[in-house]
C-alpha cells in the first residue's frame, strides 16, 4: 500500500512545500477566478472546494488532461514499487487552481486502494494581488 500526500500551495507565498522528487502539478495556465472580472466577485472569495470554483477551474481546456497526466505519473509510481509519494499542485496563490485539482486529483486516486491525504497550504492566506506582466 502506497502513502500518496497531496499538498497544494501557492508560488507566490516564500514557503513552497518540500519532498525528494514529488510529482509536480502546474495549474498556472488554468482559468484563475480573481483574474476574470465576470467571476471575480463571486467565486474570489470562495476556494478550489466549492463545486463552482471547480468547475470553472475544469472549464478551462486542458484541465482534465492536467488531472490524468498526474494520475498516470502517480500510478505508474506506484507500479514501480513506491510506498510514500508527495504530489505538489501549484498555482500562484493556492486558494483556487490548485486547490481544485488537488481536490479531484485526490478523488480520481482515491479508487487506488491506497492511503491518499491532502493538504491545502496556502488556502487559508489571503488573496495575492494581481502578479505584474515582466
Amino acid at each position: 500500500m502506497a502513502h500518496i500526500r497531496i499538498t497544494s500551495y501557492g508560488t507566490g507565498h516564500d514557503d513552497a512545500p518540500t519532498a525528494l522528487d514529488p510529482v509536480v502539478v502546474d495549474t498556472t495556465a488554468l482559468h484563475n477566478p480573481p483574474d476574470d472580472p465576470a467571476v471575480r466577485a463571486t467565486l474570489t472569495q470562495l476556494t478550489g472546494r466549492h463545486p463552482d470554483v471547480a468547475a470553472y477551474v475544469l472549464a478551462t481546456p486542458g484541465a482534465h488532461h492536467l488531472i490524468d497526466t498526474a494520475r498516470r505519473l502517480v500510478e505508474q509510481r506506484i507500479a514501480d514499487g513506491e510506498q510514500h509519494i508527495d504530489v505538489h499542485v501549484h498555482c500562484y496563490g493556492g486558494r483556487h487552481r490548485s486547490v481544485a485539482i488537488a481536490e479531484l486529483l485526490a478523488a480520481d486516486l482515491s479508487v487506488l486502494d491506497d492511503y491518499v491525504h491532502t493538504h491545502h497550504r496556502h488556502i487559508n492566506q489571503p488573496i495575492l494581488p494581481a502578479r505584474t506582466p515582466a
